[in-house]
């Protein structure tokens, strides 16, 4: 694991070439989310109105459907959401969010800050179903607000807004983008007023919009990713527990302000390499909390990182803007419950026992992904299954779910979820979970292979 900030001597002097090397890897893995999410947010918002999950900054970015098979920009793609992203800049002044009344129907508007800890979750499970507005407010406003407003802090005066909002197929798009048309990012001081996000000319000259961010950051060299953590830190100041791990890397020429490339060590590039190797190490491993069943639970502090800069670096890598437990939890199966790999080579069933169903407060769903981490294609077009579909019980009020790469037949079909011919993976999305989830009391049931 990463050693913790403090676990070395804080002295300006670095007694040893290793010693330079070990900190500079520290150093890497600690600011490697905030330079991803520069990367992605400028890749996000260059662009001069709404477009194809682009949106110029502070506006939102509308998901109009769902992803099918063809689908490949991002790994492990939702089916149960439609997504409404937005890059808030708050620099200049806060943005206000406006939230209109929604029913019964499930929402979340994730708030990620430059380091990507979510500071905020407005939504279904903290605001019901209620009308609401809030003034979103960067680090360094010290202005009056409407009182009318209710305030949201924000770390950094950099933020990315994840919204996701339930839909029930199809059939359910048109309430969704109704919903979706009344989230409203206004700036401050034209709240009140008939504001329209102006089309803003755009320079993208500097900006690789073809490589997906994640691997520009690593074809960074040291000089160039350091000196993006430095200016970074400006405007999105690390939290006050990073303090020991800042008075460490000042040794480098790591600190919040102009790179000051003449102050950077000669051993960054070294150190950066071996930050980089570890951090694909444990990425690559999968980041795992504990294991239930052949289920792969993340780790409790998932979206709430402290100091385990190890974790928020490899979450970012692999799958950047992860909720909060409270919101959502994905366990994830990989094997079957003897430890075999998935395949369809073989059959599967998942049974939940009667009064066994997963315990959540909105929705769950279980989706299956190929070895690329992408929808299966399958002849009736299904990715997902959960409770919103028509699933049919057994005798005894357990439900089956059959796993499969050919149709368990016309009379289960209603409960199949397709499988392709060869690897697979499954995650089974539990929205606002219970407290018995949350708690460890609730257990998935293991992937059953047919014999």
């Amino acid at each position: 694991m990463l050693r913790r900030p403090g676990e070395r001597t804080s002295s300006s002097r670095v007694t040893s070439t290793g010693e330079t090397s070990r900190l500079a890897a520290d150093a890497y893995i600690f600011g490697y989310p905030l330079v991803l999410m520069d990367v992605t947010r400028h890749v996000a918002t260059s662009t001069m109105q709404p477009a194809l999950g682009r949106a110029p900054a502070n506006t939102f970015a509308h998901m109009r459907s769902l992803p099918d098979a063809s689908y490949t920009d991002v790994v492990s793609p939702n089916a149960d959401t439609l997504y409404s992203v937005a890059w808030l800049d708050l620099r200049d002044q806060p943005m206000v969010l406006s939230l209109p009344e929604m029913g019964a129907r499930y929402y979340l508007m994730q708030m990620l800050d430059a380091w990507t800890n979510v500071f905020a979750d407005p939504g279904t499970r903290t605001l019901g179903g209620e009308p609401k507005e809030f003034a979103i407010v960067g680090p360094d406003w010290r202005e009056p607000l409407p009182p009318t407003l209710a305030v949201i802090r924000a770390p950094t005066n950099m933020v990315w807004l994840i919204g996701r909002t339930q839909t029930d197929g199809q059939q359910d798009y048109v309430a969704v983008h109704t919903a979706q048309d009344k989230y409203l990012l206004t700036p401050l001081s034209e709240w009140g007023t008939a504001y329209q996000p102006p089309i803003r000319g755009m320079d993208t000259s500097g900006i690789d919009l073809h490589t997906p961010p994640a691997d520009q950051v690593a074809h960074m060299d040291a000089t160039t990713f350091f000196g993006c953590v430095n200016v970074l830190m400006q405007g999105n100041p690390p939290a006050p527990n990073d303090s020991r791990a800042l008075s460490r890397f000042e040794v480098l020429g790591i600190r919040p302000g102009p790179p000051a490339v003449e102050h950077f060590h000669p051993s960054l590039g070294a150190g950066m390499s071996a930050g980089r190797t570890r951090l694909l190490e444990i990425s690559h491993g999968h980041i795992v909390g504990h294991v239930v069943n052949g289920w792969e639970f993340a780790p409790r502090e998932i979206g709430r990182y402290g100091t385990n800069y190890l974790l928020r670096a490899a979450v970012a890598m692999v799958g950047l803007g992860a909720n909060l437990r409270e919101d959502a939890i994905y366990p994830r199966a990989i094997v079957d419950e003897l430890g075999q790999p998935l395949t369809g080579a073989n059959r599967y069933t998942i049974t939940f026992p009667y009064g066994g169903l997963p315990p959540v407060n909105a929705f769950w769903s279980i989706t299956l992904y190929n070895a690329q981490r992408t929808f299966a294609e399958n002849h009736i077009h299904r990715y997902a299954i959960g409770d919103r579909d028509d699933l049919m019980m057994n005798s005894d009020g357990s439900l089956t779910i059959h796993v499969q790469h050919e149709s368990p037949g016309h009379s289960r079909e209603g409960n199949w979820l397709p499988a392709p011919s060869d690897a697979f993976n499954l995650i089974m999305r539990l929205y606002w979970p219970s407290a018995s989830v949350l708690e460890g009391r609730w257990t998935p049931p293991p992937v059953r292979r047919l014999r």
